[in-house]
């Protein structure tokens, strides 16, 4: 393997030493295995391809202060991306394949753990797809499950910092009824044509519900967060990702005696918040300065500076996932070296 320079690592991948993989055919999952081949052999014709029967996954593993390993709440991601599959008729991969398959990834690329103190950890990328030949429209029968792990730097390299958002009424990223429950990339890739402009500009995407472009939906690829006095607020739609990270914040807030709240929240609301932030499992929480809405001409102030409350959550979530505080959850599994 290369020297890795664990403090220059950004968010991005780096070429680990072997990924896993198994295949779904003729109705049974086979059992996972390591390889050092990076490439697929996939039929042109194959329904990831043709019609888009692909999901994905992400979730990390930590060097505690302990030097022990500890994989963030896999089995979560396991059944969302098990749902995610059965939405586009793809066969889901079971929770123990899943977790024998993250910890195989784990184990043949331990030198790819990055120490305890680096911010950087490694992440897995669980990737789904139809490889079936077909031109006929309709699924396949036939699937590769894998999981590609690499290092990555701390989402901050530096200080813990806000974002500016953009409103955008003109580009939907997912229909109320549709996929955007699920993990899946055409979410992504329709979302680019808003999320680009916005990079473009130094600034992010605020997505608003599809069905009326009144309600605060995701921002850019992740969960919506609003702090109002003492309560938690985040958008209830099925639209949006259930978010693991946002599930993990909202039981330490109540653990903190905050209100927590799922509902429609109108984008004039954000007035009356003190803090507010995106967030998932790159950045855990990403904390918002101001929210530019460039139709109604109105701007909507929050903090020049990350708010108290969002940073103790951030810092008590990742306490749990470093092992400096103890997981009284059970979101942890702990792999020995």
């Amino acid at each position: 393997m290369k020297e890795i320079d664990w403090g220059t690592l950004g968010f991005h991948y780096t070429e680990p030493d072997y990924i896993v993989r198994a295949g779904f055919h003729n109705g049974a999952w086979e059992e996972p295995y390591a390889t050092k081949d990076k490439f697929l052999h996939l039929h042109v014709s194959a329904t990831c391809l043709q019609y888009g029967q692909e999901a994905f996954e992400g979730l990390k593993a930590f060097r505690g202060v302990d030097g022990k390993i500890r994989i963030f709440r896999w089995r979560e991601n396991a059944k969302r991306m098990a749902k995610s599959a059965e939405g586009l008729y793809m066969a889901p991969v079971p929770e123990e394949l899943f977790g024998k398959a993250i910890r195989l990834a784990l184990k043949k690329n331990m030198d790819f753990v990055p120490p305890y103190g680096t911010g950087a950890t490694l992440y897995f990328r669980p990737l789904l797809i139809g490889t079936t030949p077909r031109l006929g429209v309709g699924p396949g029968q036939d699937f590769e499950f894998i999981v590609i792990p690499s290092p990555i730097g701390p989402y901050y390299p530096g200080k813990f910092h806000c974002t500016t958002f953009i409103v955008n009424r003109h580009v939907d990223r997912a229909a109320p009824l549709g996929t955007g429950q699920f993990k899946v990339g055409g979410n992504y890739a329709s979302s680019f044509r808003a999320t680009e402009p916005a990079h473009a500009q130094g600034m992010d995407c605020l997505f608003l519900d599809a069905k009326r472009h009144k309600y605060i939906d995701e921002c850019s690829a992740a969960n919506f967060i609003g702090i109002k006095g003492n309560e938690y607020l985040t958008p209830r739609s099925t639209a949006i990702l259930p978010s693991i990270t946002n599930d993990s914040l909202m039981t330490l807030a109540r653990e903190r005696g905050m209100k927590v709240t799922r509902r429609h929240i109108r984008l004039e609301e954000l007035a009356d918040m003190s803090e507010a932030a995106a967030c998932g499992t790159a950045c855990v929480i990403s904390p918002i300065d101001k929210v530019i809405d460039p139709e109604k001409n109105r701007v909507y102030h929050l903090s020049d500076e990350p708010g108290p409350v969002l940073t103790e959550l951030y810092h008590a979530l990742k306490d749990i996932q470093y092992g400096r505080a103890d997981d009284r959850h059970g979101w942890c599994t702990i792999i020995e070296d």
